[in-house]
């Protein structure tokens, strides 16, 4: 899809692809009001603004759109919509070791009751081990450090999604 393509949808279609992308319903609205774009990068740009925007309840709103790194099944089944997008940013997760999967599971666990919402991570490019040792590490931080991380992973997560809406591939 074009960028002008995008802009000859309906305001109803270019939310729901907007919120393909992200899962904050803020963002999306704000979105729609920043837009038109110029080009890919004019809307790379606005949707980062945007999401700085955003406060703290949106990227949670974001985040809870995710599956669970690792949660095969929940990818499959609570989001279908993104179930591709999501099943190609986690695919080294594939070829995890039982093992590995099984504390990437606790993991999300113990992160979700520390912080209140699932570990976000950017997966693209990141092997099942990394993730795992990513979570790890995390974990130790505080809230207000650990939210900041998450909305910045988010933001990761969103633009790659919009370059792969827009027929960019990385």
């Amino acid at each position: 899809m074009t960028i002008a393509e995008f802009d000859h949808l309906d305001v109803e279609e270019k939310k729901k692809l907007l919120h393909s992308c992200c899962g904050s319903s803020t963002w999306v609205n704000k979105m729609i009001s920043a837009l038109p774009a110029e080009d890919l990068v004019d809307l790379l740009e606005i949707a980062e603004e945007q999401w700085y925007a955003c406060q703290e309840a949106d990227w949670r709103e974001a985040f809870s759109q995710h599956p669970k790194i690792g949660d095969l099944d929940s990818l499959k089944e609570k989001f279908a919509a993104t179930a591709n997008w999501a099943e190609g940013e986690q695919s080294s997760v594939k070829q995890a070791s039982e093992q590995t999967l099984e504390q990437l599971g606790e993991g999300n666990q113990v992160y979700e009751q520390r912080f209140g919402y699932i570990f976000i991570v950017c997966a693209t490019g990141k092997s099942a081990d990394e993730m795992l040792q990513l979570l790890n590490q995390r974990l130790y931080n505080n809230p207000e450090v650990e939210i900041q991380i998450a909305m910045e992973e988010q933001l990761k997560i969103t633009r790659l999604r919009l370059e792969k809406l827009f027929g960019i591939t990385t």
